[in-house]
């Protein structure tokens, strides 16, 4: 054999990539070369390697490139629930990063476990066969592993559903007590592996937690290496003030600061992605440890109930719901969606044509999937505001949207920063989900480095592989290179493209035919193999099986 040698490769059968285009994670420019995978490992790389016994794939005319790393995935039940993982691995997805936006299952208590269900139906359904065991970050880590996963996994404990175990869903500040009991809950998830702390401070509870509340807790994140992964406060009408918060708490505190879904939504932010580069770039040159992620499309996605203000939905959906029955209350809720932009939209007035139904919870409501607010309203002869109630009450706060206002100069502002990663914020469910679901990756391949050239091969897989890595901590991946786990995606950078449309978004993106894990092929000649070979990454802990 030639090429680079792996000292102490480990065993199991070899397969060799033979004559692709090697992009090795570097940024340097892709080389021809052969790839030697032995076990869960990359063996060597060279040109003209031999393999006695290898299986034989011919690259030529693909690249070869680290597997993609999903910065901002919401696929925490479905990861338990779907082993062939289509929608991720089909994009070359090889590692997600779940927990997001401050809520998910874990940690609960017994009685916080059936409000989360409910509160995060609009995002993961609440599918049968799960019994919800699952208490803490170590539970959960331990339930992926044991159902087999088509991906790895990396887990952020949320900030709203550490609140809601402690404190409640109540509009108040924390006690000591409490804040020392979210302390400890914080430290505990870190210790079983979590990668950091996510929060949502447009969502019911974590919203409700001050900036001293979030220090607190990300100082025990920056005692054990993690970083601190905000959905912020406005991405609307107070999106800078929100930014700058957040900023704020990283530099204070020393914890790694990952913004999320960072960009200037709403008419108001149009064109002000430079405004947002420049307190990045001031928090760098301050020497916070910073970086971001994006996804490459206008459009958001989230629950028809998190438009609510929160003031509204306090105590959980019972509450919600009971509430939304009051007219006084739904007088009071229009006003402020109509008239003073809620906390929920961003402090945004809700413009109802923007506001599309992706999917409903339940299929008597189905006929209002990819329809607006606003056409809903006007054939019922109605306020948008009363569809919305309406809408909300009857689907138990189920409904999920698409949020149809974002800006095409701040989507290609953020992705050029040398800090950016990609997320797909993909949420799974619902008739007609987002398609950045299933096309994220390929359309940045696709679209924006070869078509629009917003970004060059190499670099994208650097944004894509190597930069998401390392703000993982994830030393063996990202990169290849003799000793690194075989996290790979093979595509064709002449074809790679993105095929989900809102109209059609689960459909799996052209130009990928092979994608490995632990290298174990989870995607061959385009088909899905039924491989299972992911695991729950934990921080400090994630050499590969």
């Amino acid at each position: 054999m030639s090429g680079e040698a792996a000292p102490g490769a480990s065993t199991g059968a070899s397969t060799l990539l033979r004559g692709g285009l090697v992009l090795d994670g570097s940024g340097s420019p892709g080389r021809v070369a052969d790839v030697l995978l032995h076990g869960d490992r990359i063996a060597e790389v060279g040109r003209h390697l031999t393999a006695p016994g290898a299986r034989i794939i011919d690259a030529s005319g693909l690249a070869v490139a680290p597997g993609f790393i999903d910065m901002h995935a919401h696929s925490d039940l479905a990861v338990l629930t779907d082993s062939a993982h289509l929608a991720k691995v089909s994009q070359g997805v090889t590692t997600e990063v779940l927990g997001q936006d401050g809520l998910s299952y874990v940690p609960a208590t017994d009685e916080t476990m059936p409000i989360l269900r409910e509160q995060l139906a609009g995002w993961n359904g609440v599918p049968d066969g799960l019994d919800f065991s699952w208490r803490s970050v170590a539970d959960y880590l331990a339930a992926v592993d044991a159902r087999g996963t088509a991906a790895n996994v990396a887990y952020l404990i949320p900030q709203g559903s550490v609140r809601m175990a402690v404190v409640g869903t109540e509009n108040r500040r924390a006690t000591p007590a409490e804040l020392d009991g979210m302390r400890a809950i914080v430290a505990a998830g870190m210790r079983d592996g979590a990668f950091g702390l996510s929060s949502g401070l447009t969502y019911v509870p974590g919203m409700f937690a001050d900036s001293a509340e979030l220090a607190a807790l990300c100082a025990v994140v920056a005692e054990h290496g993690g970083f601190y992964a905000p959905h912020q406060r406005s991405y609307g009408a107070g999106a800078l003030d929100a930014y700058a918060e957040m900023v704020a708490i990283a530099r204070d505190t020393g914890c790694a600061l990952h913004l999320t879904h960072a960009t200037m939504n709403f008419g108001v932010n149009r064109g002000r992605a430079g405004d947002l580069i420049d307190l990045i770039d001031g928090a760098i040159a301050d020497s916070v440890d910073l970086t971001i992620d994006t996804y490459p499309y206008l459009a958001g996605s989230t629950t028809l109930a998190a438009l609510l203000p929160s003031w509204s939905a306090v105590g959980g959906p019972e509450a919600t719901i009971a509430r939304l029955a009051d007219p006084a209350v739904r007088s009071r809720v229009a006003h402020e969606l109509d008239v003073l932009g809620t906390d929920g939209c961003h402090g945004v007035p809700v413009d109802w044509a923007t506001i599309e139904i992706s999917g409903v919870r339940d299929p008597a409501l189905s006929a209002a999937v990819g329809r607006t607010v606003a056409a809903i309203a006007a054939d019922q002869g109605v306020p948008p505001t009363e569809a919305y109630f309406d809408l909300l009450v009857a689907d138990r706060l189920g409904t999920s949207i698409l949020q149809h206002v974002g800006d095409e100069q701040n989507v290609r502002t953020m992705m050029r920063h040398p800090r950016h990663t990609g997320g797909s914020d993909g949420i799974l469910v619902g008739a007609k989900p987002h398609p950045r679901s299933w096309g994220t990756f390929p359309r940045y391949l696709g679209h924006y480095v070869r078509e629009e050239g917003v970004l060059t091969l190499e670099d994208a897989i650097v944004h894509l592989s190597a930069r998401p890595a390392a703000r993982l901590g994830l030393t063996d991946r990202g990169r290849i290179a003799p000793g690194m786990v075989a996290d790979l995606v093979l595509f064709d950078p002449a074809t790679v493209t993105d095929r989900a449309t809102y109209a059609e978004p689960r459909s799996q993106a052209a130009g990928i035919p092979w994608v490995f894990v632990a290298g174990r092929p989870v995607m061959a000649d385009g088909m899905r193999t039924g491989e299972t070979p992911g695991r729950a990454l934990r921080k400090g802990t994630t050499a590969a099986r």
